[in-house]
């Protein structure tokens, strides 16, 4: 995508975090953009945050772990800007739990949104795409490559998002779409009920993964980064 100006993007949990950073860098670079969150009222207020320009910007209220939802915010997508561009499979929740404390309703959360909710984000997306020959992005974690303890749910979900990913790269290169995942360590965000602050000043910001974003978009047509880890340059000791 060598002209960003006016493509559309939809971002999935988009209202905070990684999502909400993603948004600005893309919209400052002249894309529109739609973001979803579980309530209409928490979009709206990202939204607003964002851009003061109605034109370019999309609140959505979705629940990424309803196929329903997600098919009803691509139309809404397409029906407003008349077109869909980039997916970008944001939505995630995490909590560490060791297995012997943790509920069916732990589990399902984290399975539900951070793996079958990106099926379901790009399911519903996918006649678009083909159309437009566009991108999907999707959002795992270092977790979805390395285990730790507590982690069963979160790295069950991030490794299966991993390669739900890589295998879907190879169904839907032949129609012109792109796919890549990006695997970061340590974020500033709300992950895990973290509250941001400058304490996080190490950490990657989440504007810095809305500019890998931009140059995967900008990434020559024969070339597909599938899979990029990222991590910050010098964690604390």
């Amino acid at each position: 995508m060598s002209n960003l100006k006016d493509k559309v993007a939809y971002i999935t949990g988009g209202s905070k975090g990684i999502g909400f950073g993603i948004a600005k860098i893309l919209l400052d670079h002249g894309m529109k953009v739609a973001i979803s969150s579980r309530t209409i009222s928490a979009a709206k207020k990202a939204a607003a945050l964002l851009t003061n320009d109605p034109s370019k910007i999309l609140a959505i209220e979705s629940n990424v772990s309803s196929l329903a939802d997600e098919t009803n915010a691509v139309k809404t997508v397409i029906d407003h800007f008349g077109q869909l561009d980039v997916l970008v499979a944001n939505a995630g929740v995490g909590r560490f739990i060791a297995i012997d404390n943790m509920t069916e309703k732990d589990w399902k959360e984290m399975i539900d949104t951070n793996l079958t909710g990106v099926f379901n984000s790009v399911k519903a997306g996918i006649d678009a795409l083909k159309k437009s020959k566009g991108y999907i992005i999707t959002i795992a974690s270092l977790a979805g490559t390395n285990f730790f303890e507590n982690g069963a749910a979160y790295n069950a979900s991030k490794f299966g998002l991993v390669g739900f990913s890589q295998a879907i790269m190879l169904d839907l290169r032949k129609y012109g779409i792109k796919v890549t995942t990006i695997m970061p360590g340590s974020v500033t965000s709300y992950f895990n009920n973290h509250i941001p602050n400058d304490t996080d000043a190490w950490k990657i910001q989440p504007e810095d993964i809305g500019q890998m974003v931009v140059d995967l978009l900008n990434m020559s047509p024969r070339t597909l980064p599938s899979k990029i880890e990222v991590r910050p340059s010098i964690p604390p000791k």
